[in-house]
């Protein structure tokens, strides 16, 4: 068995010592190069008064094969796609690649 300790003193916990440290010993200049890019825009090419470059079309015109109407059709996501004509007696499936 351990032995006890006598009466009047009281076992105490050893405190651990611990090294907390923020800074580095050296600083690497050539490591450190942060920029502030805060504030005014960096991109130097473009200026205000510039007008802005007009959006391709969202749609396309495409006229059928059969009847000759001109269709709109939204401008497609694939190279391959193929479009119905949307008049009623035509029907004509056309396709393209």
């Amino acid at each position: 068995m351990a032995a006890k300790t006598p009466p009047g003193k009281k076992k105490g916990k050893r405190k651990r010592k611990m090294r907390l440290s923020l800074k580095q010993k050296k600083l690497n200049a050539s490591s450190d190069k942060y920029s502030d890019s805060l504030g005014w825009s960096q991109d130097v090419g473009r200026t205000l008064n510039e007008p802005t470059a007009p959006k391709a079309p969202e749609t396309l015109k495409v006229q059928c094969e059969s009847c000759g109407s001109m269709l709109k059709i939204p401008k497609p996501k694939r190279s391959k796609y193929s479009v119905t004509c949307s008049y009623p007696e035509c029907g004509n499936v056309m396709k393209f690649d």
